[in-house]
């Protein structure tokens, strides 16, 4: 038998597909879903009887949503107009006024460059690959798979199974 416990969580940021054939190679955003779903490294539950406690599971993995992309724009650092569109905005230090200074910079602390290019796939399996096993380190649990809804009718999964 496998015993395995989910959480969900919610979070907005956008971003922009490069080589989209359609509209998702346009700057946009989504309402995401990601969830996580969890077993134990060596399948025996926790003393009291869990995979791991669900506000652990919120610790680790959703509030590092909330810290690293929750209000967001992920783009992919090899993405040709995401880096155009950036060095477009860097205009010259001494024409800009104060608002279009501080305007550049929350565009630059906006901007989260990945090394993939943001569809729900490749955000799934970073998560699953990277940030999973990173969070959970001495936890018991790992991270089996992840699943991240753009919209209530399309999603994504990463599993290691």
């Amino acid at each position: 038998m496998t015993i395995t416990a989910s959480r969900y969580h919610d979070f907005s940021c956008g971003h922009r597909v490069h080589g989209h054939e359609n509209k998702c190679a346009q700057l946009h955003g989504h309402n995401y879903r990601v969830t996580f779903t969890l077993g134990r490294d060596n399948e025996q539950l926790d003393a009291i009887g869990r995979v791991l406690d669900f506000g652990i599971i919120n610790t680790k993995l959703c509030q590092w949503l909330e810290k690293h992309w929750d209000h967001k724009f992920l783009a992919w650092r090899d993405d040709p107009l995401m880096s155009a569109l950036v060095c477009a905005l860097d205009g010259p230090e001494e024409n800009t006024t104060q608002t279009q200074r501080e305007a550049m910079t929350m565009m630059r602390d906006s901007i989260v460059w990945l090394p993939f290019n943001p569809t729900a796939e490749n955000m799934a399996a970073f998560l699953l690959e990277w940030v999973g096993p990173d969070a959970l380190h001495n936890t018991g649990a790992i991270l089996l798979s992840v699943r991240i809804e753009e919209t209530r009718k399309c999603s994504a999964d990463a599993s290691l199974s």
